[in-house]
């Protein structure tokens, strides 16, 4: 019985630290996906033709979960969608190539101005 209070204390422990949803943060993969902006990226990565094709279907995907997530409300689903989004850019991406993917996400979410890194490249 001790052992399940506990539980549920460290369940509401985290549960009251976890960030609001926050749509700005999850909009990065809608941001990369804008053609000017993905075509930067590819050349950023230095990524082939097949692996820019499984980049812009893994984003397209991405934003596809991630929409139905926010409308619903669900942050444990926009979560999902973006572990689901790195897990097969990891994939497909060298290892140098994703470790610039994650860069470039987190500058992207990090840009207060809402201006997209890549954009013009």
């Amino acid at each position: 019985m001790k052992k399940i209070f506990i539980v549920f204390v460290v369940l509401f422990a985290v549960a009251g630290n976890l960030p609001a949803l926050n749509p700005a943060s999850y909009d990065v993969f809608c941001r990369l996906n804008e053609v000017s902006t993905f075509s930067g990226l590819v050349k950023y990565l230095n990524a082939d033709a097949e692996q820019a094709e499984n980049l812009k279907n893994i984003i397209d995907l991405s934003n596809d979960k991630l929409k139905k997530a926010l409308v619903a409300g669900n942050e444990i689903a926009a979560e999902e969608a973006m572990n689901i989004n790195l897990g097969n850019a990891k994939r497909i991406l060298t290892s140098l190539q994703y470790k610039k993917y994650l860069t470039i996400i987190e500058l992207t979410i990090s840009n207060t101005s809402k201006d997209v890194l890549l954009a013009g490249e």
